[in-house]
């Protein structure tokens, strides 16, 4: 007789403390692997999340108080703790979200690489000060922590998108309330908990689940002063306009529809190596994921394909506790139907299929999520699996006569996330950067995401709000902008004059 696994029940992470919920309502956590329902994560009441911004707002004085360099020294010890646990939180993601263990700790890293960034925040949050603007009156600007921030995050990057927000938030002086996907919430549990263990006070750091009851109460709640949103256009666009109606600071990163041109003189070898990484690396679900290959000349196109093809069919998919796995399942067995119905419309779209990544078949885990790399070529820019973000492991090939006519499908698409272009011609390539309307562009690089010390966003409908995530953008999103014009009278000299030469507003 099978014993039914056990499920586990999850909590919110409340003023250093663990709460059960307690609105009765409850979502499902999938295992990827085996489509099997592992835990039950709770879905916060307006209630509750009230709590949770209220202790986040009674440890806001004494927090934004904390000099700066103390609160480094607690971001060094959360650097080290992750370090720690590194093959802890991998297991996290992966067991939830069904991406490979490689690809799970590549992706800690890089929200490892924001942390580190934000020890360095006595350095990042140095004013400006000007001496003598008028006769005794100097001037000086700092910059000074909102209060309550939140952060909204997507389940494909459990780990890094949440570390994209709050250590820079909170560095810079901020309380944070963290609200992460239902799908796949555990990771953002285990690093409250290190950044406890790390040195914060308590209700620095919250942690709510939920679903849009949370969200609609933390976008309209008065003592919450800024959002952070990372996830689909359609939530995204309604995130900004809800919380800027509510007089808060919002920046929304949304969907996108990554574009690679591929230039006829391109190293082929290059190209097809970074295709497979960026097409299929993360099963797609990624929104830097290029997702659409512009082949500039039907030649270059039929080379492409040529190559492409035995590649993709290659493609070794299986559980994330199979080390030899290239590319793990869907999220969730409801994802897996829905990017599946994107190639079922793209064939009756007309799209030639190349690799039907729909029947495959994984031993032992039949009940999976699992779908493999799926090809289209001949794809037209009127048809919906071009136009939508499909977030699955779907690439398409839309092929364009002219490097103009290349240009131009990047530019006219409604996403502007991201863009590569690949060529040895470095005229073309500095043509591309300066008149792509794209705000993330790599040239013989496929996803052009930034450093930590840089900041990541894109243009048009992948993003809303004035300011990019992480990096110095970070830094000015979680901050405002203060200045002092002061004069100190003395016996050393008197009649100090007030007369500026510019007028005064």
């Amino acid at each position: 007789m099978t014993t039914e696994p056990k499920v586990y029940s999850l909590y919110h992470y409340i003023g250093g403390n663990k709460v059960s919920g307690g609105s009765g309502r409850n979502g499902d956590v999938y295992d990827p692997a085996t489509g099997r329902v592992a835990k039950h994560v709770p879905f916060a009441g307006k209630g509750e999340v009230e709590r949770a911004i209220a202790v986040a707002a009674h440890a806001f004085p004494g927090w934004a108080a904390t000099p700066p360099a103390k609160r480094s020294q607690v971001m060094f010890a959360f650097r080290d703790l992750i370090r720690q646990n590194m093959d802890n939180l991998a297991q996290l993601v992966s067991s939830e979200h069904g991406k490979t263990l490689e690809d799970a700790k590549g992706s800690v890293t890089r929200g490892l690489e924001v942390v580190e960034f934000a020890c360095g925040i006595p350095q990042l949050l140095k004013g400006e000060y000007s001496e003598g603007v008028a006769s005794g009156v100097d001037s000086y600007a700092t910059r000074q922590p909102l209060g309550v921030c939140a952060g909204i995050t997507p389940f494909n990057f459990p780990a890094m998108v949440p570390m994209w927000m709050f250590p820079v938030a909170i560095a810079c002086g901020n309380t944070f309330v963290l609200k992460p996907s239902e799908k796949d919430p555990s990771c953002s549990l285990k690093l409250a908990e290190l950044m406890q263990e790390a040195g914060l006070p308590d209700g620095v750091f919250n942690v709510i689940m939920g679903d849009k009851e949370a969200v609609d109460t933390l976008l309209t709640d008065h003592r919450v002063e800024g959002i952070s949103f990372v996830g689909s256009t359609a939530i995204g666009e309604y995130v900004y306009a809800t919380g800027s109606a509510h007089g808060k600071r919002v920046q929304a990163l949304c969907g996108a529809k990554n574009h690679m041109v591929i230039m006829p003189d391109a190293d082929m070898d290059q190209v097809t190596d970074a295709a497979m990484g960026a097409g299929y690396g993360s099963a797609g679900e990624r929104c830097m994921a290029i997702s659409v290959l512009v082949t500039v000349g039907d030649e270059t196109g039929d080379e492409v394909v040529r190559r492409l093809e035995p590649r993709v069919r290659e493609l070794k998919v299986g559980p994330y506790t199979d080390s030899s796995t290239d590319m793990g399942p869907l999220v969730t067995p409801q994802h897996l139907e829905k990017v599946r119905g994107y190639v079922d419309t793209g064939i009756e779209e007309g799209a030639k299929l190349v690799i039907d990544g729909r029947d495959i078949e994984v031993p032992s885990y039949e009940d999976g999520a699992y779908l493999g790399g799926c090809l289209f070529d001949h794809v037209t820019e009127d048809m919906r699996i071009y136009k939508e973000e499909i977030f699955g492991p779907v690439l398409s090939i839309i092929r364009a006569g002219t490097y103009e006519e290349a240009l131009r499908l990047v530019n006219d698409h409604e996403y502007g996330n991201g863009a590569a272009i690949f060529t040895r011609d470095g005229d073309c390539a500095r043509n591309f950067t300066h008149r792509a309307r794209i705000g993330m562009i790599g040239v013989n690089v496929p996803i052009p995401v930034p450093v930590a010390y840089h900041s990541f966003g894109g243009w048009k409908r992948s993003l809303f709000g004035d300011h990019h995530i992480h990096g110095p953008e970070g830094v000015r999103f979680y901050t405002r902008l203060k200045t002092v014009t002061a004069r100190w009278p003395s016996g050393i000299k008197d009649g100090a004059e007030f007369h500026f030469k510019s007028g005064s507003g």
